[in-house]
């Protein structure tokens, strides 16, 4: 019988995210390994290869993209370098899968999927939320009408992380901030839901002397057609919270567990319509999983991604102009 083929990552940097999710994500997938694993210090990489069962370990990220038999590259440094490996990446003929946000300014998100084309490689942005099959079953309820007409959307995703030094989430000139770091989960999935653009955004933000000034909470309304408004809170210095409430004019949906959806517990979900409340059993997947497996089929099977690198451009317009809003305590039009 012969072996599945499988699309072989290298990792650029030792994030925790990487770490604890997404390259073992890789790892449980059906069309997937994780080959090699950068850092800019040798001995680190190499302990985080041994750790993870990765084959090899280099010490500077160029070496992975000189590595001919690595196929895709995943990014997950620092915001601000998410252009520059981006870009390097598809000049060395990887394809990417690059952490959310894209970038620092559409302007930049643009110029990403401009060179990604220019390389006739694949791009896509790591919210490996929209690749669990609960969001599929919500916009399927949306659409039968059960609930009705969408009236609003409410987002909340908040942590308290205020204590942790050198953290590159209070780096104003790395892109940190509670909007770029969370806030941008709320902007995506209000869009994937509605199927549409805001036209306005105003955000207010607490921006924080003890942390370089980053927005470390801002609350946010989305306007949309239809008078639709979406509201959202995102948060690194409150109470944990991670929920989604889509309010139609006949029914509610709830999603207690909106982005995080562990494989070890429940990430089903309720609605209200005709007076009665019901839960809707969510098969138990992880979606860090599907979303390489969705890159995987994208190269080595000639599919479509599931989201096109132009929706990570999209979103990064809204995101780039809620931070404005918040800075400027305006309302900022589209």
């Amino acid at each position: 019988m012969n072996s599945v083929q499988k699309l072989r990552w290298g990792i650029l940097g030792s994030a925790n995210i990487a770490i604890g999710s997404v390259i073992p994500g890789l790892q449980q997938s059906e069309l997937n390994e994780v080959t090699a694993i950068a850092s800019r210090d040798l001995d680190k990489a190499q302990q985080t290869a041994d750790k993870l069962g990765i084959e090899k370990a280099y010490g500077s990220y160029e070496a992975i993209l000189e590595d001919d038999s690595i196929d895709a590259v995943y990014i997950p440094l620092p915001n601000h370098l998410h252009r520059e490996w981006t870009i390097r990446a598809a000049q060395a003929g990887k394809h990417i899968l690059c952490e959310k946000p894209l970038a620092l300014t559409e302007k930049e998100a643009l110029e990403m999927v401009e060179a990604c084309a220019d390389a006739g490689v694949h791009l896509a942005e790591a919210f490996m939320y929209r690749h669990h099959p609960r969001y599929d079953q919500i916009r399927e309820i949306i659409a039968s009408g059960e609930i009705g007409e969408i009236r609003g959307i409410h987002s909340t995703f908040s942590f308290n992380n205020s204590g942790s030094s050198g953290n590159v989430r209070f780096r104003k000139e790395w892109g940190g901030g509670a909007l770029y770091d969370i806030g941008c989960y709320s902007i995506s999935a209000a869009r994937l839901l509605l199927g549409q653009e805001p036209k306005a955004v105003t955000v207010i933000g607490m921006f924080s002397p003890e942390h370089d000034q980053v927005d470390m909470m801002a609350s946010g309304l989305l306007e949309f057609d239809n008078h639709v408004g979406v509201t959202f809170d995102s948060s690194m210095w409150a109470a944990f919270r991670n929920t989604l409430e889509v309010l139609g004019s006949d029914g509610i949906i709830e999603v207690p567990s909106a982005y995080i959806a562990r494989t070890d517990s429940s990430s089903n979900f309720y609605v209200t319509a005709g007076g009665e409340r019901r839960e809707v059993e969510v098969q138990q997947v992880n979606h860090y999983a599907l979303q390489g497996d969705d890159m995987a089929r994208a190269v080595l099977q000639g599919k479509e991604l599931r989201f096109a690198p132009s929706d990570a451009a999209a979103n990064m317009k809204v995101l780039e102009a809620c931070l404005r809003s918040a800075e400027e305590r305006t309302r900022i039009t589209l």
